[in-house]
């Protein structure tokens, strides 16, 4: 079954984010070695429930966007699409990591889907 394995949140001012996020709830960053400016997040140790995320520079949302991990994108697209979600970011490499594509559901709510595939560019 999909689950829901990361969160993202977009800032204007990344560095002033972390700052914020990390003093009022203790939240931990790392600078991601990749492609793109990115911070992952940790929100509390492996061993409590919780997930953790990303932050990245960009236009805030006004929302967070959740990532579902899928066995096979592909699949996952023909299902969104069949039952009238649409996909607002079409299948794209993170590479190193997997392939990715945002979707809208019918009542209007992003998500990203994600595949493993330390392979993908």
């Amino acid at each position: 079954m999909p689950r829901i394995v990361h969160f993202d949140i977009a800032a204007n001012n990344p560095e002033k984010a972390v700052e914020f996020y990390s003093k009022v709830f203790g939240w931990e960053f790392k600078k991601w070695n990749g492609p793109m400016e990115y911070w992952l997040v940790m929100t509390g140790p492996e061993n409590k429930p919780g997930i953790d995320g990303g932050l990245s520079r960009g236009e805030p949302l006004n929302k967070v966007v959740l990532t579902i991990d899928v066995i096979s994108l592909d699949e996952m697209i023909e299902k969104i699409e069949a039952n009238g979600g649409k996909i607002i970011m079409p299948k794209s490499p993170i590479p190193g990591v997997g392939w990715m594509a945002n979707f809208q559901s019918p009542d209007g709510n992003a998500f990203c889907i994600m595949q493993e595939d330390r392979n993908a560019k």
